[in-house]
């Protein structure tokens, strides 16, 4: 009859709205990559999702309750950035540096070996970013003071940004995503990614120190480090009460955005006061364009999922937490990471793995940090770095990058998926 819609019509509108629903989340990833006209990454996800609302690929109900989903993790995720920037105000890294630089006494090997830590350790405590754009720039500097060449350490601090966050919910945004669904408490989650964490440092450790081998040889060169900066213990002491808080906070039910945001206040408030930050420093520190990002491209991502992502995923995905599962999730997760960038792998497996397995959740996770430094566009951070390195005047080499990554990642995946198995 005239004007009755074959299944065929239906089946054209639904392929329709899928790949509009992918060019839009290619488009917001492309944009959050070049940065054309440098425009932040905000500029173009929230109108994506706009027009997402608007050609009806999701509803206005759900896009809503998507930000309402996103909004603690969104806000702890402000917090935790406002903290690491205020961190450096006070002069937690340029402290930090000179130690380093100190410890080592100009042997490369030894200072290799400090970085890493202080990197796994920064990761952990201050999210990625904080390695990336605090301290990553500070190894820099030690290492030339040092005379000591700078690839070994600048690759520990890239690549650790990724593999080391996968410790506390704190340490990526991926992780708090995860967490929110997991069913886990702080500490639950803390003790479970323990000896993954542990076990992908040492692969990291191994691997790099096996491939910049030719500069970690280098004899002690008596190089100085300069002055060193007086002890910022006020700031030393607010994070690391803010590290208890939010243990303590998940013992009690509170939510780990409380502690942060305390933390952050404290020394927002000294600051301020001492007229180190003003006000809409203060704010910036937060990152507000980014946390839009994240935002925008939720619901980006939600409206690929609603129009087949997801139930394409779902067909894929094992759903038994046997060695084989995990392993086969951590790969899907690593391989879509370095697709559509690790934010969006974590949105679409989230929802595909669903709340009640915490397990497979975990070692999700495992797949979307290790796995970015397979390639650049794997990670905004990984992004970030590389950024950072080129306004330092060390642009990295794509080929080192790739071959390194290509070393390091199978290895690290697979060696800390089996940790996971054998803690579960």
């Amino acid at each position: 009859m005239p004007g009755r819609r074959s299944p065929g019509d239906d089946d054209d509108a639904v392929i329709t709205q899928l790949v509009i629903a992918v060019v839009l989340l290619a488009v917001v990833l492309a944009a959050a990559v070049i940065r054309p006209f440098g425009l932040p990454e905000a500029a173009i996800a929230l109108p994506a999702a706009m027009i997402a609302v608007g050609a009806g690929l999701i509803g206005v109900d759900a896009a809503v309750a998507e930000i309402g989903e996103l909004g603690p993790t969104v806000g702890f995720l402000a917090a935790v950035l406002a903290l690491g920037h205020l961190a450096d105000l006070d002069g937690v890294f340029s402290w930090l540096g000179h130690r380093l630089g100190r410890a080592a006494a100009g042997r490369p090997r030894r200072l290799f070996a400090l970085v890493m830590g202080a990197a796994a350790v920064t990761t952990a405590a201050l999210s990625l970013d904080a390695t990336v754009v605090l301290l990553t720039p500070v190894v820099l500097v030690t290492a030339r003071r040092s005379g000591l060449p700078g690839r070994p350490h600048l690759y520990a601090c890239g690549h650790l940004a990724n593999s080391a966050s996968t410790l506390l919910p704190v340490s990526n945004l991926t992780n708090l995503l995860a967490f929110a669904t997991s069913g886990l408490t702080f500490l639950g989650f803390t003790a479970l990614m323990a000896l993954p964490w542990v076990v992908a440092i040492a692969v990291e450790y191994a691997v790099l120190g096996w491939w910049f081998r030719a500069d970690l040889r280098g004899a002690p060169n008596g190089a100085g480090t300069g002055d060193e900066p007086g002890v910022p213990l006020f700031a030393l002491v607010v994070v690391g009460l803010t590290l208890v808080g939010f243990g303590v906070a998940s013992l009690v039910g509170v939510e780990p955005v409380w502690p942060a945001a305390i933390g952050a206040a404290v020394l927002g408030g000294r600051a301020l006061v001492r007229r180190r930050i003003t006000v809409l420093g203060l704010v910036g520190s937060a990152s507000p364009g980014f946390c839009l990002f994240v935002l925008g491209i939720g619901i980006v991502v939600a409206a690929a999922g609603a129009n087949g992502l997801t139930a394409a995923l779902r067909a894929i995905v094992p759903t038994a937490p046997s060695l084989v599962g995990l392993l086969a999730v951590a790969g899907i997760a690593a391989l879509l990471a370095n697709v559509v960038n690790n934010l969006p792998a974590a949105l679409l497996l989230i929802e595909v793995i669903g709340p009640a397995r915490p397990g497979l959740v975990l070692v999700m996770l495992l797949g979307v940090n290790i796995g970015p430094n397979l390639t650049y566009a794997g990670s905004l951070a990984t992004l970030l770095w590389r950024r950072v390195l080129r306004g330092a005047g060390t642009t990295p080499s794509l080929g080192e990058f790739s071959v390194v990554g290509a070393l390091t990642v199978p290895l690290a995946l697979a060696a800390s998926t089996c940790a996971l198995w054998l803690v579960l």
